[in-house]
């Protein structure tokens, strides 16, 4: 190839530009591969420490499911159901690092896993659909146009879940073989949303769906499958699951910059038990909930609800959840927030606006201690606040903010209110207590009058956490810190599709039967619950 070809430059000066440029490109493109090298290496050690974890835990759960029934019994259960939780996060985790690290290593130096049982059969049973999957000379051979004959056929049985019970679905592969040229045609495998696996779709939602919208570890949905004469090892439910949450990442980031592209977004956060594996302990980690609903002013919006896990309620958590953020909040008055909401943050500024509801509870709790409490007077205010928002509650934006004017009229009466009751009682008593933290969040809690964007409580987002604390009442530990991050993942799309009026089980279904099929990744936006047909009735 002559210069002139590859356009290099006749000047010498500017060819000695270029070389050194495309030094500098090579250097930068050698760098960047050692830090991908770098990190692919320390995946393959992380998924090996993870597998030297779960044998452990196996060992201790064998050795208290072994211990006779004594006057600790109940003590050696509460343990045993304690390390199941931990090691179906685990065992998810290793499968979501395993599809992650996936071809970058050759056959002989991927990490190494558990010896895995010899699979049986599926149960006879169950009752059976066949689809065949016809080849694809069967009219005639493709090579010489001769007739085909039968040489065999391949079968594939998947598990699948329709609603209440079991089914297995063959798919029947005929094999035909040319007469003439030997020629052999078949169809392909059926695609199947976990490669090698057995699993249908529906039955993938299935679990997922009785695990966190149900609050079903995989212990007990395994125990629950065998009753049912299916054997569905925790560990198998455990594998299947972390491969789940590995193929729905890319949903998780699309609804993330959706919701980060709302001009407000609503707050809160709920304590999560964590079990420390190995010590028997637990640490309280954190369940972040932030949630983009215009809907009241803006009916065509598209509401989303994006979880984050933290293993503590650190201020900087969400800093960094909302890095990128740039609009109002409507939170609690959380001190971990103010920085957010500093004049010269950087990409742009936090507004915050607090929560009428919050500022009510308190009040409420003082007026149910005391019924003769002049807190009465402080909720009947506030109600007053209630009752104009119910009555534009889907009115544009700009007719909210002029009703509003009312509203502020109100509020104020309330802060001058608040400002005289707290001259006159003891700054020790609780309902002094209740009356200063409205009147410190003042400004805030006035922001709603000023622009109907905002809504007057921070409501949706607490109804949004809801079957959190359902959850956390059911099964008491999220398992190992990789559980509650895989947690937040699911739970977003499990809300959002909720927010959206779509059937979890059945959009989740489809969802993981496309991706399985080789639905293209630039189009992931076809996948959103949002753009999937919403649930009749």
């Amino acid at each position: 190839m002559s210069a002139d070809e590859i356009n290099l430059p006749a000047d010498p000066d500017a060819l000695r530009a270029l070389f050194a440029d495309m030094q500098a490109r090579i250097a930068a493109s050698e760098q960047a591969l050692e830090a991908e090298r770098t990190a692919h290496e320390a995946t393959r050690n992380a998924v090996k420490l993870t597998t030297l974890q779960i044998e452990k835990l196996k060992v201790q759960l064998s050795r208290l499911r072994r211990m006779k029934f004594g006057q600790s019994s109940e003590r050696i259960t509460e343990m045993a159901d304690q390390l199941e939780l931990t090691l179906e996060d685990l065992e998810a985790e290793h499968a979501h690092a395993a599809c992650a690290v996936g071809d970058m290593f050759p056959t002989e130096e991927r990490p190494s896993t558990a010896r895995k049982p010899k699979r049986l059969p599926l149960p006879d049973h169950l009752p059976r659909d066949e689809t065949v999957h016809a080849a694809p000379d069967v009219d005639g051979c493709s090579a010489c146009g001769a007739t085909m004959g039968k040489l065999g056929e391949d079968v594939t049985e998947v598990l699948e879940y329709v609603p209440g019970r079991f089914r297995v679905v063959r798919h029947v592969r005929p094999k035909l073989a040319c007469g003439r040229c030997d020629a052999i045609s078949q169809a392909p495998a059926p695609a199947l949303p976990i490669p090698r696996g057995r699993a249908g779709p529906n039955l993938l939602a299935h679990v997922v769906i009785s695990k966190f919208a149900d609050h079903l570890p995989l212990y007990r949905q395994s125990r629950i499958y065998a009753r049912e004469g299916v054997d569905l090892s925790r560990s198998t439910l455990a594998d299947w699951l972390g491969q789940v949450s590995w193929l729905l990442q890319p949903l998780v980031d699309r609804i993330a910059d959706h919701f980060m592209a709302s001009p407000k977004l609503h707050a809160d956060d709920t304590p999560v038990p964590v079990l420390a594996p190995g010590t028997g302990k637990t640490a309280t980690g954190r369940l972040w909930v932030y949630l983009r609903d215009n809907r009241r002013w803006r009916p065509s919006d598209k509401p989303a609800a994006l979880f984050r896990y933290s293993p503590d309620r650190k201020g900087e958590r969400p800093r960094e959840h909302l890095k990128t953020f740039v609009g109002f909040l409507q939170a609690d008055a959380y001190a971990g927030f103010e920085r957010l909401y500093a004049p010269d943050r950087q990409p742009g500024l936090i507004t915050p606006v607090a929560c009428w509801a919050h500022a009510r509870r308190k009040l409420h709790d003082v007026y149910k201690a005391d019924p003769h409490s002049v807190a009465a007077e402080g909720l009947k205010l506030i109600r007053e606040l209630y009752d104009v928002e119910r009555g534009i509650d889907c009115d544009p934006a700009d007719d909210r903010r002029k009703t509003r004017k009312l509203s502020r009229l109100r509020a104020l009466d309330f802060f001058a209110w608040a400002d005289g009751v707290l001259g006159q009682i003891s700054a020790r008593s609780p309902l002094a207590e209740a009356l200063r933290y409205a009147v410190k969040l003042k400004l805030q809690l006035l922001a709603y009058t000023e622009d109907g964007r905002l809504e007057i409580d921070n409501n949706l987002a607490e109804n949004a956490l809801r079957g959190i604390a359902v959850g956390r009442k059911n099964w008491l530990f999220a398992g190992a810190g990789c559980g509650g991050e895989r947690a937040a993942a699911i739970y977003s799309l499990l809300e959002t599709a909720k927010l959206n009026n779509v059937n979890p089980q059945a959009w989740l279904a489809d969802v993981l039967d496309r991706i399985g099929k080789g639905h293209p990744i630039n189009k992931v936006d076809e996948l959103l619950p949002w753009n999937w047909p919403p649930l009749c009735g």
